[in-house]
């Protein structure tokens, strides 16, 4: 495969970072595709080899940036480094039926989970189901159907940095605006890719 083939940005350990997500991908179901991911993130985020690209620490003023730093041609999963200003967060949302391993690179965000209830189309029922704060080195997967959650950066003036993989390139989803109680509207999202400053 030629460089050409690859997209994303590159960073100092580049080649050991997809080498070592290359092998947990290739590791099984999604179960254990996560689980070997989970522990290959939290060891690729202690190895001091392994440097992001500066401009993932740059934080953008309206929104939380999301940055790809690598697609597989082969395999199909991405790599997005999301940047998190002071109180920068996501509404609830869903990964539209892909697994996710997110770990968190700098700094510190809160994580929530929600259980859907009960949907009557484009309204669910959501109850929060748990939350965390997680720092650097954490990490945490998502499966469908478990897959409802909200990130927070709560810090009033640190900037946060975290990796996310998923199963595929992830250029849309579902959020959910709170309307009554533990009812949301699902609101169709296009996410999309940042340019690097």
């Amino acid at each position: 495969m030629s460089p050409d083939a690859e997209t994303g940005l590159p960073f100092e350990g580049r080649e050991r970072f997809i080498a070592a997500v290359d092998a947990a991908v290739r590791s099984g179901d999604g179960h254990a595709v996560t689980a070997s991911l989970r522990g290959v993130l939290c060891e690729l985020i202690r190895d001091p080899s392994v440097r992001l690209p500066a401009c993932v620490h740059d934080r953008l003023e309206d929104h939380y940036a999301r940055r790809e730093i690598y697609r597989s041609p082969d395999l199909g999963y991405s790599v997005i480094a999301m940047t998190w200003g002071p109180g920068q967060g996501t509404p609830v949302h869903d990964h539209c039926g892909l697994w996710c391993v997110e770990g968190v690179w700098h700094g510190e965000l809160e994580i929530t989970q929600y259980e859907l209830l009960e949907s009557d189309g484009e309204r669910c029922r959501f109850r929060a189901a748990g939350g965390m704060r997680a720092g650097p080195g954490s990490a945490g997967s998502l499966i469908p159907p478990h897959e409802y959650h909200t990130i927070r950066n709560a810090s009033e003036d640190a900037v946060a940095v975290s990796v996310h993989i998923y199963e595929g390139r992830m250029d849309h989803c579902c959020r959910f605006e709170p309307e009554d109680g533990e009812w949301y509207r699902r609101v169709p999202a296009t996410l999309v890719i940042d340019r690097a400053a």
